[in-house]
């Protein structure tokens, strides 16, 4: 084998003096034109630019519906029109004396406030976190996740409360003497 190699090799050698060698080197596998190289680049080139591109558009446009907005009450109450019906996150303060529970069909209606404006809400669940509780002194801080109705009541899907610094985890008591679940709720 090595033979016939080295005899290929003495032919190609022989040729090259010759004006045909050019035909024989591009038999023998050369790198094509320069100008076919540089065409194929640029053709590679455009066509991942696309793709990039058309992957960046499909992301944003993608999680632009899933995107969930957190606003104070100020805010959502502000930008009411464009936001109806849309998921939104709310954050505000509970107005003490609000928060009344209704047990058929299992309900939570209570009101956020921001610096300006109250929010009424509606969570139709039976389950809220230990830290939401109506103290009188006020304070507690929440968030409600969910959409505005066109009436203008906040349709809530999930309520999450900051927990107060004035809340005690060892004896689950409030700093202060308020108990946990010790705020006015009116049973219906």
């Amino acid at each position: 084998m090595s033979k016939k190699l080295d005899d290929e090799l003495a032919q190609a050698l022989s040729l090259a003096g010759q004006q045909d060698a050019p035909a024989v080197v591009k038999a023998a596998g050369a790198s094509p034109a320069p100008k076919a190289r540089s065409s194929r680049s640029l053709g590679l080139l455009a066509t991942l630019l696309v793709m990039v591109g058309a992957l960046v558009a499909l992301f944003l446009v993608g999680f632009k519906e899933a995107a969930v907005y957190a606003t104070p009450v100020d805010q959502l109450l502000a930008a009411k029109d464009k936001l109806t019906g849309r998921k939104v996150r709310v954050e505000g303060e509970l107005v003490p004396g609000t928060l009344v529970k209704r047990d058929s069909p299992c309900e939570y209606r209570f009101q956020i406030h921001g610096t300006q404006a109250a929010l009424p809400v509606r969570y139709a669940q039976c389950v809220i976190p230990d830290t939401f509780r109506d103290v009188p002194s006020g304070g507690v801080q929440v968030t409600v996740e969910g959409a505005l109705s066109q009436g203008g009541d906040f349709e809530a899907s999930l309520v999450m409360a900051k927990c107060s610094s004035k809340y005690d985890p060892n004896s689950h008591e409030m700093k202060g003497g308020a108990q946990p679940g010790a705020g006015p709720l009116s049973l219906n």
